[in-house]
């Protein structure tokens, strides 16, 4: 995890691709580490090797990979194909990646109050290496969840400039995700 976190103090913007182009569009940039939200059992391990061969940390969203399980076999199965963490909305994945010994890094939702409440509880209780808030423009939910919990946290969704960017770095976040090409080389 050390070597994640120092890469993501040098360049926080982890660029979130969803598609073949932002994948070739990505390899153009220095991000260092990518948010693969898409592929299906057939061609993640193609997509991973061509991103880790350029120098990329590749993170693969499980709930995201289509024709994939949402299982503790399709935890392996990452972790056989060489990614260095998985991203999930899951809660009880959590242990399973650290077991296989991959960055853990769960996917929050914040959309109210009680979804806060919650998403504390759960952090407390499955420990993530990281956690991921969603939308990332929720600054105080950022600096609340930084002040309660003591693990990396990445913003993502809605970021749509600089100035999201200066703000949730400037809340407690660690990095921000986005799919926003124009920001891959903020």
């Amino acid at each position: 995890m050390r070597g994640i976190i120092e890469c993501l103090e040098e360049n926080p913007i982890i660029a979130a691709v969803k598609d073949d182009s932002d994948i070739e569009y990505v390899l153009k940039t220095d991000v260092k580490v990518i948010f693969m939200l898409f592929g299906s059992i057939l061609n993640i391990k193609e997509y991973v090797d061509k991103l880790k061969r350029n120098g990329r940390r590749v993170f693969v969203h499980i709930d995201l990979v289509n024709g994939l399980g949402k299982d503790e076999e399709a935890v392996k199965f990452l972790g056989k194909i060489g990614v260095d963490g998985i991203i999930t909305t899951k809660p009880t994945l959590i242990k399973a990646i650290k077991n296989e010994g991959l960055i853990s890094i769960q996917r929050l939702f914040m959309i109210d109050s009680r979804s806060l409440e919650t998403g504390i509880k759960s952090i407390i209780e499955d420990k993530p290496h990281a956690v991921e808030i969603m939308p990332g423009l929720a600054s105080k939910v950022i600096g609340r969840i930084h002040e309660q919990v003591h693990i990396p946290i990445i913003v993502g969704g809605l970021m749509c400039d600089k100035f999201d960017i200066i703000s949730a770095l400037s809340n407690g976040a660690l990095a921000i995700s986005t799919s926003t090409r124009e920001l891959w080389n903020e």
